[in-house]
């Protein structure tokens, strides 16, 4: 499945990567912070609140740690800081797929992100049930440790979103209406997903969020999803990503051309105020 974030992560195939020194460099952190507190994996695992096994695979850099393991390590080891600033260096996430990962590098650091999607809600906005909605959709199926390697690195993304970051990052979401019409994972999936776009868009002031209505005759997005990605020193990249493969784009007139297309989308769009009424009366009448 695209994750995209708008720029699509991808939940679907690729294997499972390979574990980078990163991982492993921040793992063995973890266990001398943990020796240093004097606790053994069976007495940390529970003051973190995951499984044994989840923790060992953290400390030998087999598993991306969530956000919530690294704030819950930091507090539990006294950690002053240590672990959530190696934590923001780690390259690779299980789940994400190779033709992706240089993409969410750029993404991570980004000042701006535009993401236009037709296929799916976009990376940075889904639930855990809809991500493995997607998921079990699209062949093949993965194995279970796959899956819930995919799924955290997927939910950890969604720190990105977070307004506390230094600078904040602007999002704009353009999102097909027909994504959302439907229903992936079923009322239950779709309804959780909903109430998180709300609070999502409505808790975040950097995050811009359009609906593309059903019935839009002149539509500049015809050629499929995108992303454009503002670095910190201002200078512009793009995405593009269709069946097991995506592609990063440097070329300024390549980027000129997504430019103009996401303008255009803009506004055919409905505006983030209509946006926002469309998606209250979806969730009104599930």
């Amino acid at each position: 499945m695209p994750d995209s974030a708008g720029g699509v992560e991808t939940l679907c195939g690729g294997g499972e990567p390979e574990r980078s020194d990163s991982l492993r460099t921040f793992g063995e952190v973890v266990k001398a912070f943990r020796k240093r507190a004097g606790l053994t994996q069976e007495e940390f695992a529970p003051r973190v609140r995951y499984s044994l096994p989840t923790v060992a695979s953290i400390e030998q850099g087999r598993r991306f740690p969530p956000g919530d393991f690294v704030d819950r390590a930091e507090e539990v080891l006294d950690a002053f800081g240590a672990l959530r600033g190696a934590a923001r260096h780690l390259s690779r996430q299980p789940g994400l797929a190779s033709w992706f990962r240089q993409w969410a590098r750029f993404e991570a650091e980004a000042v701006s992100l535009y993401t236009y999607e037709c296929r799916v809600v976009p990376g940075l906005l889904q639930t855990e049930g809809y991500a493995r909605a997607v998921s079990f959709s699209v062949p093949p199926l993965p194995a279970e440790e796959e899956m819930n390697d995919r799924i955290a690195a997927r939910m950890a993304r969604h720190a990105l979103l977070a307004t506390d970051r230094k600078p904040p990052t602007a999002f704009s979401f353009i999102v097909e209406q027909a994504v959302l019409e439907r229903h992936t994972g079923g009322e239950e999936v779709t309804r959780e997903l909903y109430d998180h776009l709300l609070s999502t868009v409505e808790q975040h002031w950097n995050v811009e969020f359009q609906l593309m209505p059903l019935r839009q005759p002149v539509h500049a997005g015809l050629d499929g999803p995108m992303q454009l990605a503002e670095a910190p020193d201002n200078r512009w990249f793009g995405y593009s990503e269709g069946q097991k493969n995506g592609r990063p784009i440097t070329d300024r007139k390549e980027i000129s051309v997504l430019h103009q297309r996401y303008a255009k989308m803009r506004s055919q769009a409905l505006t983030p105020e209509d946006s926002l009424g469309l998606l209250k009366r979806m969730r009104g009448a599930l």
